[in-house]
């Protein structure tokens, strides 16, 4: 009896040593994928960086005053190094997805594919909102330049209200492009919907009928003329 357990002992160890040797290979070309891939990755995140520089992603985003508030809270706004640092790791991820895949690991390997094709979501999201900021800086402009044209109180009222209604719906919409709680985000966006076009009906109903009133009759001058 005590022989059986020696040679049990002697296989369960001889099993163990050729299972390390026969990974070895495996484990090199894992490490040797990853740190490739990190290399790589850096120089990516670099020139994704340095590309968007070019541009002038920073002022862009800049016009909207977002990096102001953002270093008053004591964060430094740089949408150029965010944007660099997503893709950065979005392809460190890959290959460590690679290296993962090739160790055998199927259950972690299933959780990195989960990550890497959620986070150009945040790419995404990042330009939206970049996107936004120029957009509602130039209607701003025009908005305050039409009223100021037509002799209308409250400019800066008017302005404020169209920027933040960009941002508004800019916010719902990257909430939806992360899928941070989609329905209750669609819900919201169609109770803000409504309540603009009721709430915009009744001002114009009750206090524009003498504007729109106007409007048609000049309406109706030029299209005699």
């Amino acid at each position: 009896m005590p022989q059986d357990w020696y040679l049990v002992t002697v296989q369960a160890l001889q099993d163990l040593w050729l299972g390390f040797l026969y990974s070895i290979p495996n484990l090199i070309g894992a490490v040797v994928v990853f740190v490739v891939g990190w290399v790589a990755s850096s120089w990516a995140g670099w020139l994704v960086t340095k590309g968007l520089n070019l541009v002038k992603l920073n002022q862009l985003f800049a016009k909207g005053q977002w990096d102001e508030a953002l270093e008053r809270a004591g964060i430094k706004a740089d949408v150029s190094g965010f944007v660099g640092q997503v893709c950065r790791w979005i392809l460190v991820i890959t290959f460590l997805l690679a290296s993962v895949e090739i160790l055998g690991l199927s259950q972690f390997a299933s959780f990195l594919s989960r990550v890497t094709a959620w986070l150009p979501n945040v790419v995404v999201a990042v330009l939206m909102l970049v996107v936004a900021v120029i957009v509602s800086d130039i209607l701003e402009k025009i908005a305050v330049a039409s009223v100021t044209k037509a002799k209308i109180k409250s400019v800066h009222a008017v302005g404020i209200v169209v920027k933040w209604s960009i941002y508004l719906f800019a916010f719902l919409a990257i909430l939806m492009q992360l899928g941070v709680a989609p329905s209750l985000v669609e819900i919201f966006f169609t109770g803000i919907v409504a309540t603009m076009v009721i709430s915009g009906g009744l001002a114009f109903g009750l206090g524009g009928k003498d504007l729109a009133k106007e409007l048609l009759e000049d309406l109706n001058r030029k299209l005699k003329s």
